[in-house]
Parts: C-alpha cells; sequence; structure tokens
C-alpha cells in the first residue's frame, strides 16, 4: 500500500509539475493594440496580463491606468520594447509593418487577428485568445453567448420589421468634425447597421469622402455619426457645421442622428457589439419594444 501511495504520489507531483510548465510557457506581459481585441483580452480573464496599450483600447476604463503605445496603425519599437513584453497581440491593422518585424526581432512574439465582421472570424480570434491565456473552454463558451446574443437581436429585428421596412441609414466616421467619411459594404459600420435592422445606402467599399451633392442624394433616414475625439452634443453639432448639407436630409430633418462610440467600429466584433445593436435597433424601430431595458437610443 505504502509503494502505491508513493508512486500516485509522484505521478501527481509530475503532472502538477507539466502543468506548472505549461502555464509558464504562455505569455504574461502581453502589450495590446486595437479596441475589440483588447477588450476580449479583459473579457476572457486577461487584463492582469496586461502591461501597455494603444490609444483604441479605451474599454473598460481602467485601461487607461496603463501605458499608452499609440494608434495601432502608427505603433513605435521603443515604446513597445520599454515594457518588456512577451507578446504584442493587436489586429490586422496595426503596424507599420518595420515596427512589427523590429519588436519580432527582439524577440517579442507578435500576433495581428483579423477583423472581418463575421463569426467565423470572431471565433478564430477567441480560440486564439483563449489559447494565448490557457483557457479555451472560457473563449467557448465567450463565443456561444456571443452567438446566442445576435440570434436573439435577429428574431427582435425580424419581429420589428413585420409592419415596418427598413430604414434607410448612412455611418459617418470623422475626427474632431472634419470631413465624414461614409461606411462602405464591406465595413464593420455596415454590418452594424444590417444586424440592427437598418439598410446601409452606400455602394462603395471600404470608408470613402462623399461630396455634398452625394450626401443629399443619399437622403438617409437615419444617419449613425462616430467622431473619434468629441462626444455627445459637441460631436453633433461639430458634423453639422462642417456639413451644412446634412441638415437637408430626412435625418436631420426627424432628428434621427445617432451618436455611436468609434471604438466600437476598430479590432473586429468586440464584446460591446451586442448592447450597442440593442440601441441601435430600437432606435431604427421606435415603436417596437426595445429587446433590453437598457437599448435606449442617444440622441
Amino acid at each position: 500500500m505504502r509503494v502505491t501511495a508513493r508512486i500516485a504520489s509522484l505521478c501527481c507531483a509530475v503532472l502538477l509539475s507539466q502543468a506548472a510548465t505549461a502555464a509558464d510557457a504562455l505569455p504574461q506581459r502581453w502589450v495590446s493594440a486595437g479596441g475589440s481585441i483588447t477588450e476580449w483580452v479583459v473579457a476572457l480573464g486577461g487584463e492582469s496580463k496586461l502591461v501597455g496599450v494603444d490609444t483604441t483600447s479605451l474599454h473598460p476604463i481602467e485601461l487607461k491606468k496603463l501605458p499608452s503605445i499609440g494608434y495601432q496603425r502608427q505603433l513605435a519599437a521603443e515604446g513597445i520594447l520599454s515594457l518588456k513584453p512577451d507578446l504584442l497581440l493587436g489586429s490586422e491593422e496595426m503596424g507599420p509593418p518595420p515596427v512589427l518585424a523590429q519588436v519580432k526581432g527582439a524577440g517579442v512574439s507578435v500576433e495581428a487577428l483579423p477583423t472581418k465582421s463575421d463569426l467565423a472570424t470572431l471565433e478564430h480570434n477567441l480560440g486564439r485568445i483563449g489559447a494565448l491565456l490557457g483557457d479555451e473552454p472560457r473563449a467557448a463558451k465567450a463565443l456561444a453567448d456571443y452567438k446566442a446574443r445576435l440570434q436573439t437581436q435577429a428574431k427582435w429585428v425580424s419581429t420589428a420589421q413585420a409592419d415596418k421596412p427598413a430604414p434607410t441609414v448612412l455611418l459617418l466616421l470623422s475626427h474632431s468634425g472634419s470631413s465624414p467619411m461614409a461606411a462602405g459594404q464591406d465595413t464593420i459600420g455596415a454590418w452594424l447597421i444590417a444586424q440592427a435592422g437598418g439598410r446601409s445606402i452606400t455602394t462603395h467599399t471600404s470608408y470613402k469622402a462623399l461630396s455634398t451633392e452625394a450626401l443629399l442624394a443619399l437622403d438617409p433616414q437615419v444617419i449613425i455619426f462616430a467622431d473619434r475625439s468629441i462626444a455627445g452634443p459637441e460631436a453633433k453639432a461639430a458634423l453639422l457645421k462642417q456639413n451644412p448639407a446634412l441638415a437637408a436630409t430626412r435625418a436631420a430633418k426627424n432628428d434621427r442622428l445617432l451618436a455611436l462610440d468609434p471604438t466600437l467600429l476598430v479590432g473586429g466584433l468586440g464584446p460591446r457589439i451586442p448592447d450597442a445593436l440593442a440601441v441601435l435597433g430600437a432606435a431604427f424601430y421606435p415603436a417596437a419594444t426595445p429587446l433590453t431595458a437598457v437599448a435606449k437610443p442617444q440622441p
């Protein structure tokens, strides 16, 4: 019996040692670039590993206490390497490439995740983040919960559209009231509009500046605006001041200008997207019962 107990104890010790070794092999000091990517790291339990984030990583608010590595597309190797990270994790939008090569050359693992707005890409990204954290079951559960919320959203939209057609919607992205860029059909902006029950009326791809004539010709019923540096009523005022033609659209005349947090558009589908869809849906269909009690459109 004593021999058996000793063997069992030895096996247990070996297994514990292997588990500890595997945990040690995982990256412990993370730098993250890309708002949605960073939010998923936090949502999956990795906040304590973060030692630096980029300027689009603003949620949760506690991240503002971390050192900034600058804007995700304009990173500097010196700032990243000064934080002594094991891993630079970000979206495929981060760069420039020479900086990423320099960081990788210094022995830091660099992971660039795709940003396409679909569930297959989200599944890939969550699986990868879960693996890097050593908690793939948690990532799988997060994905299942996310899919369930999107299904609930789709059912809500179907009900809301039973007696009302989808409104035509235009999403504009600007910076400090500058000329806005309209979201094209292959953007997360267009995906948000569709999932919330609207109809994106642009025909181009990516983000593109529109002329006054083009804006007036589109004449959307709803305009969503996201300003990277101004929030609230100030952003709305700046948008109309910079683009007075918008005042002639049905959206402006009917006071259907909706503010959107621009960080929702960075890094692919993030964990706050389902809440944003509920709010947009409630604004698109004001006569319908909101999906959740907190889904009140912001003017």
